[in-house]
């Protein structure tokens, strides 16, 4: 056992966590501005508004599509090899991606634009690594498991607070006359290098028996006809999935809606983002375990799900774009509970051996619920910015009737 091991690894997983996530709310910001704002000028100017949609569409779909694949390798990986060496490849692959995105926006190749958001999908399975890990620290107090997973998460609004603003920031040339939509993608392959150097430094194995486990580049395949074909797993992946396509409508094009709608600046939509982040972190990290302490994952699923639904078209009532930062704190609340709640659901279906498994099977419905909206999104919005969180509003709410069926004939039991 090494000298690491004597060290909790919380405090590392937390720090990797916050700057990863860092890294990804950085470029919420610029990438819509690349094709959908008023001065997008990396597609040639004869390329028609609704065809931007669509290639910003398809473009933020091939980095689910390719977590799809490499997720559930990583996951089976990590329980051969260990979560620390995988979470290292997963950050390398990420640091390569972002230095390839700016490269690709300074040339304006669309190619290579599309393969640098490919790689570091294929290796980010990082997050189901990540629980993972908490779920080996958690195997003798299962129950804990929320307030940890609720950890991760406040590390995730965290970051959202400090990113986006931050990209808008990096993105604006008239904060710096150098900055262009290139700069937050090198700041952010700078700080992925950070975290790649931290966490082989400070964070140490958590997994202790090891199995060997197939590892098959289709089996994002198998794990879905295994997440439908269990009867005592699919029940809650198709409620994960269901969240995660309704979720993902939203997340993608919002700030497609605020370029659209609105004519926003990179700059302000960072600082709503930034807001979103502010509530996510309050969630996360104090509600979250107040609920933890009182009610049972069920209880809190069968409320925050319809809550989310409803929440989410009423960004859609304002004609002032100011005025969603009175809807955006429910939104990151209700999403903020659901999240680690159901995370936890999906881990009590697995034996210790195998969280990384189960996780990633977990990680290939979400990546499934993260491809396909970008794909019909990116039509919708072409038709009307609104379509796309209407959709994800509906999608939702038959996510929380799948729930709610699920669990008709078990009766929640309290913490």
């Amino acid at each position: 056992m090494s000298k690491q091991s004597k060290h909790s690894p919380l405090a590392p997983i937390f720090l990797t966590v916050f700057l990863d996530m860092l890294g990804v709310g950085i470029i919420i910001p610029v990438l819509p501005a690349l094709f959908v704002a008023a001065d997008a000028s990396f597609l040639p100017a004869s390329v028609t508004s609704a065809d931007r949609s669509i290639w910003y569409g398809y473009l933020i779909a091939v980095y689910p599509l390719m977590q799809f694949f490499g997720a559930p390798v990583l996951g089976a990986l990590s329980d051969r090899y260990g979560r620390r060496p995988m979470l290292a490849i997963s950050l390398v692959g990420t640091l390569l991606g972002y230095l390839l995105f700016g490269v690709a926006i300074l040339l304006k190749n669309l190619p290579l634009l599309f393969i640098s958001r490919a790689l570091p999908g294929f290796t980010g399975g990082n997050i189901s690594i990540v629980y993972s890990a908490i779920s080996d620290l958690t195997a003798k107090a299962p129950e804990t498991r929320p307030k940890y997973f609720g950890l991760v998460g406040m590390a995730f609004g965290l970051g959202f607070i400090l990113g986006p603003a931050l990209g808008g920031v990096l993105a604006d040339n008239t904060v710096v006359s150098w900055f262009d939509h290139s700069t937050p993608f090198w700041f952010t392959a700078f700080l992925t290098l950070i975290n790649l150097v931290l966490l082989w430094v400070l964070f140490p194995e958590t997994l202790a028996n090891r199995r060997h486990t197939a590892v098959n580049f289709l089996s994002g395949f198998a794990n879905i006809q295994k997440a439908f074909q269990s009867p005592h797993v699919r029940g809650i992946f198709r409620v994960s999935l269901l969240l995660s396509l309704g979720f993902s409508f939203f997340t993608q094009f919002f700030s497609v809606y605020l370029f659209q709608r609105f004519g926003m600046s990179e700059k302000d939509i960072g600082l709503i983002f930034g807001w979103v982040g502010i509530w996510l972190v309050i969630t996360q990290g104090v509600t979250v375990r107040r609920l933890s302490a009182r009610f049972s994952s069920t209880q809190v699923l069968r409320v925050s799900i319809l809550l989310l639904a409803i929440s989410l078209p009423m960004v859609l009532l304002f004609d002032n774009p100011w005025n969603v930062l009175w809807v955006n704190p429910f939104i990151a609340t209700f999403q903020g509970i659901t999240a680690p709640n159901l995370t936890t659901e999906v881990s009590a279906q697995a034996r210790p051996e195998e969280q990384g498994e189960i996780l990633g099977i977990n990680q290939s419905m979400i990546s499934v619920g993260q491809i396909v909206p970008p794909l019909l999104a990116g039509y919708l919005s072409s038709l009307n910015g609104a379509y796309p969180i209407i959709a994800g509003s509906i999608t939702l709410f038959l996510g929380w009737l799948a729930y709610i069926s699920l669990h008709l004939k078990r009766p929640a039991q309290p913490a």
